[in-house]
């Protein structure tokens, strides 16, 4: 009787994981799909991503969209993200200061986070200039491509970041191969100046300015960027840093983290 309990505890365990990596994976993908494309993306039984997604249809959290049975992430997802914003300060406090910070500068203002492995645009504020610079909000970017991603992993040792990016994403945008050991050093650094700017490996003719927001503990668990036309954004770099350092510090304290916290973690 336990044994064929524990069966059913683990058959529907494995169910919600699949039933997890469906939406995430149209989250990354992006487009509706149907459910045989999907399984075999996911690498998954047909007739069980058949069943889950019939399971999630009926529960809101997927729809029919774009015809031929194809199936996208649903309306309930909606509601149930305008919930979480309602109640994590950390969005808020952000959303208020991008919107500052592209009144301030007048440039694309970004809050930024890791995804698993990947760095991602959580939420932006395009800036009020006649040329601007937009980025897909959600879309997965290779970690050491990103000015933020040499803050996100700060907290981890050498050989923990080595692990944890994968060793083709050190490959950058244009072919050219980034040695772990470079990459390291630029983390330290920018741990130590508290900030990381560069030109964009990703955008030509951009700069970006990306500065932590850390948690009590000096964690850096986002960052507060700036996407910059180049010559702008080294024309006015210390104004950008200025800007973007007040508003990261004042998210951070609102979360419990004090200077000398960090230094005390950093012993």
């Amino acid at each position: 009787m336990a044994e064929a309990a524990g069966d059913m505890v683990s058959r529907r365990t494995r169910g919600l994981d699949r039933a997890f990596e469906i939406l995430e994976f149209l989250r990354v993908k992006r487009q509706p799909m149907r459910p045989n494309e999907i399984a075999s993306e996911i690498g998954a039984p047909r007739s069980s991503v058949y069943e889950l997604v019939n399971l999630l249809l009926s529960h809101g959290m997927l729809d029919y969209q774009g015809g031929d049975g194809r199936v996208y992430l649903g309306r309930r997802l909606y509601f149930l993200g305008t919930a979480y914003a309602e109640q994590f300060d950390l969005m808020r406090e952000c959303d208020r200061m991008l919107v500052r910070l592209a009144e301030e500068t007048r440039e694309t203002a970004q809050m930024c986070l890791l995804e698993g492995r990947k760095y991602t645009v959580a939420m932006m504020r395009e800036g009020i200039r006649p040329f601007r610079i937009s980025s897909n909000v959600g879309e997965l970017v290779s970690i050491p491509w990103t000015a933020s991603g040499r803050l996100l992993v700060s907290h981890l040792t050498d050989q923990e970041i080595i692990d944890f990016i994968p060793p083709e994403d050190f490959v950058l945008p244009d072919g050219r191969q980034m040695q772990p050991s470079e990459f390291i050093a630029q983390v330290r650094q920018a741990s130590r100046d508290g900030y990381f700017t560069f030109n964009s490996e990703v955008e030509n003719f951009t700069h970006c300015f990306a500065v932590p927001i850390y948690q009590a503990d000096g964690t850096c668990i986002a960052t507060l960027c700036l996407v910059t036309p180049r010559e702008d954004g080294l024309r006015n770099r210390s104004a950008y840093l200025e800007s973007l350092l007040q508003a990261a510090s004042e998210i951070s304290e609102k979360l419990g983290f004090h200077p000398q916290s960090r230094a005390v973690a950093a012993r």
